[in-house]
């Protein structure tokens, strides 16, 4: 139903996207460094459920509409575009305040329940403006209409960018749980990340832009 290529082209941008430190990201790291390996693991497996949820609601609301109204499409995605410039500026101006000591701040203490922490990621994933963005505006774009059940193929599709995400922010929480003195002392590596990430939005968004539907 959908195409080798597609889910491969998908699965490249997805990675483009998820690779750049977020709001998710750093609540992964920010409670590995609090807690731990084990919290780390369940805040991502959390963090992409809460990520998936937000498939679902494109793929039974705003992915139908889009489907059927051109119009709606060429809003939703230079609306998306937009934002995703507006983020990647907002990052690489904010690059200085990400500081080692902001999600250090929160004092250690043992971990609440995994389910609780779960709930937190799954929280977090589902309100991701970045998430939202991509899902509405990108993943629309590589369904093929031609082919029907674009709810399924949009839920099918999905799976990727949630199995990639849980991958990499498990890995994310294991290596910040491993390396907290090493984060801790350097705002200058998160000012790195986050500046290279700014940039790599800006032109996920003007990719977004000009990208056109089949």
């Amino acid at each position: 139903m959908v195409s080798t290529d597609r889910v491969l082209a998908f699965a490249a941008m997805s990675l483009l996207v998820i690779v750049i430190p977020g709001p998710s990201v750093l609540f992964v790291i920010g409670r590995a460094l609090a807690h731990g390996r084990r919290t780390a693991v369940a805040t991502a497996l959390g963090n992409v459920f809460g990520s998936y949820l937000l498939v679902v609601a494109v793929a039974i609301g705003i992915g139908s509409l889009v489907e059927r109204s051109a119009a709606v499409y060429l809003t939703v995605k230079l609306a998306g575009a937009a934002y995703l410039v507006l983020l990647g500026v907002q990052a690489f101006r904010h690059r200085g305040e990400l500081k080692a000591s902001a999600i250090t701040a929160e004092p250690a203490r043992p971990a609440r329940g995994d389910l609780r922490t779960v709930l937190d990621g799954a929280l977090v994933g589902v309100t991701n403006p970045k998430g939202v963005v991509f899902f509405a505006a990108v993943l629309p774009q590589f369904v093929n209409h031609a082919a029907g059940h674009v709810p399924a193929q949009m839920l099918l599709l999905g799976l990727v960018p949630i199995t990639i995400g849980l991958v990499t922010d498990t890995l994310w929480g294991l290596t910040a749980s491993a390396a907290r003195t090493w984060f801790a002392r350097s705002d200058r590596r998160l000012s790195l990340i986050g500046g290279a990430g700014g940039f790599t939005m800006i032109g996920l968004g003007l990719t977004v832009a000009v990208t056109g539907r089949d």
